[in-house]
């Protein structure tokens, strides 16, 4: 591994403009800490607040983005940091556009064989009660770019999928989880203790490797790199189903990674310094 020394001036960029700053602003002070734990020179950057070109007129030598959501996980930064040929963290433009897009990650994952739930791009003239009998119901209607589960909604009748609709419409500024009724939402995902994680996941190993494999390879056919998760959710029968890729997964004291990682025996600090290890242009 680089010796902490080795990694330069190291900007962590964090907060942003999208509706998750808070979570952003939470991980990215995460990360801030652990590098520094591990002395690498390490300091916030918010674009919210400074000019990117100001990494180049500063001394930057790579950035570590704990950027949610859209501008820091949709390919925005990246290729803000590819003019400046500046290293960073996780995937690239191709790969975090894409992935940020979960009806154009469901296609490409049908395209190459690869399970996920049926869906619907719903339109505020669509027939509900149709929707609701095509795809049945409990439903889980969410913004198609949006990510930190924000806009989303559990639908149990169809009377409910124009309220669902307008929510996730408005515009705004391997674990295995056990969340409260079933319901995986912002608020159980990063400020409530109710929600239960298991890992390792306590499934048979010979599964677990299956499973490991899938999210790999729905991983890289979107075109990520780097460092990312994979949600996937199994249903009674035990089928697994892809359900979205995370290009700049949360590093709160919540968030999965970090606790997946702890399962293996590394460290928080450590996780961070594999992750800038991998930092690239292009």
């Amino acid at each position: 591994m680089t010796p902490a020394t080795g990694f330069g001036k190291v900007a962590v960029l964090l907060g942003g403009r999208s509706a998750e700053r808070e979570i952003s602003l939470m991980s990215g002070n995460a990360v801030l800490k652990a590098l520094r734990a591990k002395g690498v020179d390490a300091h916030p950057f918010d674009p919210a607040e400074r000019d990117l070109f100001d990494l180049r007129r500063e001394g930057f030598a790579r950035c570590f983005i704990a950027l949610h959501g859209r501008g820091g996980e949709d390919g925005t930064v990246q290729g803000a940091l590819e003019v400046l040929r500046m290293p960073y963290t996780g995937s690239g433009v191709l790969g975090s556009a894409v992935a940020m897009d979960k009806w154009r990650t469901k296609m490409i994952w049908l395209a190459n064989g690869l399970p996920t739930p049926r869906y619907r791009i719903l339109a505020a003239d669509d027939d509900w009660n149709a929707i609701a009998q095509e795809l049945a119901l409990p439903l889980i209607v969410k913004p198609a770019n949006e990510g930190s589960t924000l806009g989303l909604t559990k639908v149990t009748s169809a009377t409910q999928l124009p309220a669902a609709y307008h929510v996730a419409d408005a515009p705004l500024p391997l674990i295995r989880i056990e969340a409260p009724q079933g319901n995986y939402d912002y608020q159980n995902k990063y400020f409530t203790d109710d929600t239960k994680y298991h890992c390792p996941s306590g499934l048979p190993s010979e599964k677990e490797v299956a499973l490991q494999a899938l999210a790999l390879k729905a991983f890289r056919v979107v075109g990520c790199l780097g460092w990312g998760r994979v949600d996937l959710m199994l249903n009674r029968q035990g089928r697994a189903f892809l359900l979205e890729v995370n290009t700049v997964p949360g590093m709160t004291d919540h968030s999965l990674v970090p606790k997946a990682a702890r399962a293996v025996g590394m460290s928080y600090e450590d996780l961070c310094l594999r992750i800038l290890e991998a930092a690239h242009v292009g």
